[in-house]
């Protein structure tokens, strides 16, 4: 499920997406009964912007496929007030840090500050998926 409204930009380096909280929006279903977002979707939202991130180089490379990625994990993980509030328009910026062949790691945050993170992924082949789902029904 897509949880962004709006790319940006995105250069080589890093990615900015928009999303705001609100009832009517894309958030919709996940708002606490005051209409805010509870602090724990910052992970999906950040990992949502370096997926932004990585779609669009591979665009640039020729490649039209999406491919499936992975948060192999995040490290100082921080929402500073629990939730991301109603009515708020949130701005999600991710910055490349370090990239070795399908890994990367991504400095990560939400209206400067308000939620910040490092974002470590994977990009796992056609094969390696294969393997991982077959494990996972058995």
């Amino acid at each position: 499920m897509l949880l962004l409204e709006d790319v940006v930009s995105v250069s080589d380096d890093s990615a900015v997406c928009r999303v705001t909280v609100s009832p009517s929006g894309v958030l919709a279903p996940f708002l606490d009964p005051d209409g805010n977002l509870p602090g724990w979707f910052t992970l999906e939202l950040m990992a949502q912007t370096v997926g932004v991130w990585s779609g669009w180089h591979r665009h640039q490379q020729g490649k039209n496929s999406i491919e499936l990625g992975m948060i192999l994990g995040a490290r100082e993980l921080l929402c500073t007030t629990g939730i991301l509030p109603a009515g708020q328009t949130l701005t999600i910026t991710v910055k490349l840090l370090m990239q070795d062949d399908r890994f990367g790691s991504f400095e990560c945050s939400i209206n400067d500050g308000e939620a910040t993170g490092r974002i470590n992924t994977f990009q796992p082949t056609a094969e390696e998926l294969t393997t991982l789902f077959q494990q996972g029904a058995s």
